[in-house]
């Protein structure tokens, strides 16, 4: 797209700049990082009415370019053409929130200043009209001089009028000095919004109400948890039918491919390796979504930044900031954009301390694995004939998470140098109702993510799983199956000393090798061990659960299923994560240290949990 015209979005935070980009790309977009530094550049391409092909980058969102963080340095830099690969830019859309404008033109009139060309995008103008706020939007332009265009993007609303703008050329270089104006720029923000806005009632009379609920010392925090038990039950109550429909499929395709296939160790490999195993994975894809749509949702209706205001006092007597929740509820999806979303916490210390405990967060990974686990050995029932058990156990890892990384982050406070207390200065966005599509492009992008894991790395582990759980081949007269012949075989008998006192057989020792490259490999690693090791069909007919919980040789006992569920909780499995930390932090002290603590907390948390179940649960 040489040819194309280039164009980038600038704006505060919560001035509905992603949204604005998701309605103009919709999914004709794609996340990489800039090159020599860990921050993602989010870009997308459109056409205009005219035919012309338009690149657009959607920038971090930033108050002002005097950067204090790895994100608002990129916009600055791109702004000021520092940045070699950004260093074109046809125009600057900039994007303010229509009910804001005391605090969004700060930014504009910093860019009006640098001289670059610049098109205003007067967001968010159905929410000013409600409020009864009147803008005249001609002479806010005559006062900044450059063009202005209104938009609601959450209801695309205004997009054609903006794509007309674009398409004949209506964004100029501003003059150096603003119509009429003079003074500091506080003082120009509020001679421009003397002429150009009228107010009749300012007031947002829904948040201030929402806000006595949800900012109550009380009743906010009665509502988070409240939210969050909703979120976790919904996990597997709505997920259970799309989960059996896809393990139904799943079966059916094994046992109707492996029909075909004579030749028997083909047959083991497509069958037992790359079905099993892949398989075994995708089934989880419902639950995955779910999270994810819930997550999107609070952030699209403006409710994550009062959570993380609600908590910041709680988080500051742990050694966090009220900033760390937003991405540390990120972790929950993914630690590695978690940790990445770390960059708009300014203070170093209190960012370091988000790193170390943000993997505590239970993150998507994890759920094939508590799901497959809490299957087979938490029974299906209703508790007081209202909340699903399987759910509660579910709400309770997440829990313990959350109250480790609590404590972790406690006792870290106690070894910083620095101990002053940092202020926590934080944008309310005015309640809104999500977007639509921004939820869905979200969901589908997170789809993409997963399946190209199954698709990728855990496919090609499933086979490198299978060939060392084959070979070598059983000698003659053997009376084991063949994988305890295998060199997997052979690994899991090695390691199953080490971790027999948190009640790891060497089909689990096993299944953690792999593990480390992603949590949920882990259930494909059990699947393929687990078919292996059967006599029959039962690990693709019945369903890995149903063989892991069943009594005989291959039975896990309660207390077996508890160790490993807590093991989940604390123990590193994700390469990505850690690579991730040594990007951000540049250091591989940080990584190792991260790495200790971790494996010493599931080991020690694994062994307190399997000795304590074995005695009192037999």
């Amino acid at each position: 797209m040489s040819d194309a015209l280039r164009i980038a979005l600038v704006g505060n935070p919560n001035c509905g700049k992603t949204s604005l980009f998701n309605h103009l790309t919709g999914t004709r977009q794609k996340v990489a990082n800039y090159a020599g530094v860990t921050v993602e550049r989010k870009v997308g391409q459109f056409t205009l009415p005219s035919g012309k092909p338009v690149r657009v980058l959607d920038l971090p969102g930033t108050y002002s370019l005097n950067a204090t963080s790895p994100d608002e340095a990129i916009t600055r830099d791109v702004v000021q053409g520092k940045i070699a690969e950004e260093e074109q830019q046809d125009a600057f859309l900039c994007v303010v929130d229509a009910t804001n404008l005391k605090l969004h033109l700060g930014l504009v009139l910093e860019m009006i200043e640098l001289g670059r060309p610049i098109l205003l995008v007067l967001n968010m103008m159905d929410e000013a009209r409600r409020r009864g706020m009147q803008i005249n939007t001609q002479k806010l332009a005559e006062r900044l001089g450059i063009p202005v265009v209104e938009t609601v993007a959450v209801r695309n609303s205004g997009i054609e009028n903006l794509m007309n703008a674009l398409d004949q050329g209506k964004y100029s270089i501003p003059h150096t000095e603003l119509s009429g104006l003079t003074g500091d720029n506080h003082h120009k923000i509020t001679t421009i919004l003397h002429d150009v806005v009228h107010s009749v009632d300012q007031e947002d009379k829904r948040s201030d109400f929402l806000d006595k609920i949800f900012l109550h010392p009380v009743l906010g925090l009665v509502s988070l948890a409240l939210m969050m038990f909703v979120v976790f039950q919904a996990v597997f109550a709505w997920a259970a039918p799309f989960m059996d429909g896809i393990e139904a499929f799943f079966g059916w395709l094994g046992e109707y491919v492996g029909q075909h296939i004579s030749h028997p160790l083909l047959n083991s490999l497509v069958v037992d390796g790359v079905i099993a195993g892949a398989g075994g994975v995708v089934v989880f894809l419902p639950q995955i979504l779910i999270l994810f749509f819930f997550i999107l949702v609070l952030e699209e209706s403006g409710y994550l930044p009062r959570a993380a205001f609600l908590l910041d006092k709680l988080m500051f007597k742990a050694g966090l900031s009220g900033r760390a929740f937003i991405p540390l509820l990120s972790s929950f999806a993914c630690a590695v954009p978690g940790i990445m979303a770390t960059r708009s916490i300014s203070d170093p210390r209190d960012r370091l301390t988000t790193i170390f405990v943000a993997p505590l967060m239970t993150c998507s990974a994890r759920l094939p694995v508590y799901a497959l686990l809490i299957a087979a050995f938490i029974p299906e029932y209703m508790v007081w004939g209202v909340f699903n058990l399987q759910g509660l156990v579910l709400f309770a890892l997440y829990m313990a998470g959350i109250v480790s990384a609590l404590i972790v982050s406690f006792i870290l406070k106690f070894f910083q140098k620095d101990k002053s207390q940092h202020m926590l200065l934080m944008e309310l966005p005015s309640y809104r109702f999500p977007d639509v599509k921004s939820i869905w492009i979200g969901l589908l992008d997170r789809a993409k993510i997963f399946l190209k894991r199954v698709g990728g790395i855990i496919f090609a582990l499933s086979i490198l799983l299978w060939f060392l759980c084959t070979f070598p081949q059983p000698p003659e007269g053997a009376t084991l199956p063949a994988i305890d012949y295998s060199l997997a075989g052979m690994l899991g008998h090695l390691m199953q000393p080490i971790f027999a006192p948190l009640g790891f057989n060497w089909q689990i020792c096993i299944a953690l090798i792999p593990a480390m490259a992603a949590r949920e490999v882990v259930v494909a690693a059990l699947g393929t061990v687990y078919a292996l090791s059967a006599t029959n069909d039962d690990a693709i007919s019945q369903g890995l659960a149903s063989i892991i919980s069943s009594d005989g040789r291959l039975g896990w006992s309660l207390a077996t299923g508890l160790s490993l569920l807590v093991w989940f909780i604390y123990a590193p499995h994700c390469l990505a994560t850690l690579a991730t930390v040594k990007r951000e932090t540049g250091s591989w002290k940080t990584v190792s240290f991260m790495t200790a603590y971790l494996f010493g907390l599931a080991y020690l948390m694994s062994f307190l949990t399997y000795q304590i179940a074995s005695h009192y649960l037999g």
